[in-house]
């Protein structure tokens, strides 16, 4: 029997790590397809594996550490040849959300994302601080082996660790909210939220792509969301928003026409970062409002039913909790 559940355990295990690592390969190729040039450098906008990896370890544990360090050797071995320098990479790519993951469990972070104290945490925490390390080691290890210029380290390395941070803000919160549903939202809620589709499909692309420059206008559709469907709407439409974002910066269209690599990168990301956000924690401070009333609710109810219930002659439904006896 001992044997047996052994086993399970193993196979279990093999088909979380090899679940992992196809996810964690298959996000690698996804962000792969739009790519930008840093001072001869390819990096691309949002690395969504930096997400998954994050993901995968705030739902499984630590026991997805070995998925996550063979996705990215499998994606390292996809665009070159398997060289030492890899090892150094896939290091760092493994470390970074597992740190991530450690800070945020040692600050009691909730997968629900429901407080502003989780949204404040993935972001500064998981994706500011954590990746910070990513970056450090994946550019440090192309400089000690002369695969770039000890010169342009530093915009390098900012558009590496940029990369992946958009990764984690965007990419981790919408598979952890996939992980989490339970439920789908009421009849009621879908022409709202079909129009709120509409419109999103039919601004960002314009805001985007115009040469006006008119990416603020993604901001009201953000609010609406949160205000409406919470951290659901707000990061999927700051995913769309991003996205649409990354092919016009990567095509040199609308708002990134005529602006040099370098230009097109940081207006770029400081409009995905801004996005995400204002996503996370916006949506978390209405969650966190909306939770805070529906409690207040709930006591204001109680203390009604029992008022009632003294005010009749009856007996509380619900008996009072015996009173703590004093210490000795």
């Amino acid at each position: 029997m001992v044997a047996t559940s052994e086993l399970r355990r193993a196979g279990v295990l093999a088909v979380e790590t090899v679940a992992v690592a196809l996810a964690y390969y298959a996000a690698g190729r996804l962000g792969l397809v739009r790519q930008l040039v840093v001072e001869g450098a390819v990096f691309t906008p949002i690395w969504p594996p930096s997400g998954v990896a994050v993901a995968c370890l705030l739902v499984l544990g630590l026991r997805s550490t070995l998925g996550i360090a063979l996705g990215s050797l499998l994606v390292i071995m996809s665009i070159t040849a398997l060289r030492p320098m890899a090892i150094f990479n896939v290091l760092g790519n493994t470390a970074a959300p597992v740190c991530a993951y450690l800070m945020l469990r040692k600050v009691g972070f909730r997968n629900d994302l429901a407080r502003l104290r989780d949204g404040l945490a993935l972001v500064f925490l998981a994706a500011l601080t954590a990746t910070l390390l990513s970056a450090t080691v994946g550019v440090g290890v192309l400089v000690l082996f002369d695969r770039l210029a000890a010169s342009a380290f530093w915009p390098v390395w900012l558009a590496w660790w940029v990369g992946d941070a958009m990764g984690v803000l965007l990419v981790t919160p919408v598979l952890l909210l996939l992980y989490g549903a339970r439920r789908r939202p009421p009849l009621s809620r879908w022409p709202e939220a079909t129009g709120l589709v509409l419109i999103t499909v039919a601004v960002v692309p314009l805001a985007a792509y115009s040469s006006l420059s008119l990416l603020f206008l993604v901001y009201p559709l953000l609010i609406w969301a949160a205000l409406r469907f919470q951290l659901v709407g707000s990061i999927l439409c700051a995913l769309a928003a991003s996205v649409v974002a990354t092919v016009a910066a990567t095509d040199a269209s609308g708002p990134f026409e005529g602006l040099t690599r370098v230009e097109v990168m940081i207006k770029l990301q400081a409009f995905n970062g801004t996005m995400a956000l204002t996503a996370l924690l916006l949506s978390a401070v209405i969650t966190e409002q909306r939770n805070t009333r529906r409690s207040v609710e709930r006591a204001c109810q109680e203390l009604v039913e029992v008022l009632e219930h003294l005010t009749a002659g009856e007996p509380p439904t619900r008996p009072p909790k015996k009173p703590t006896p004093p210490d000795p």
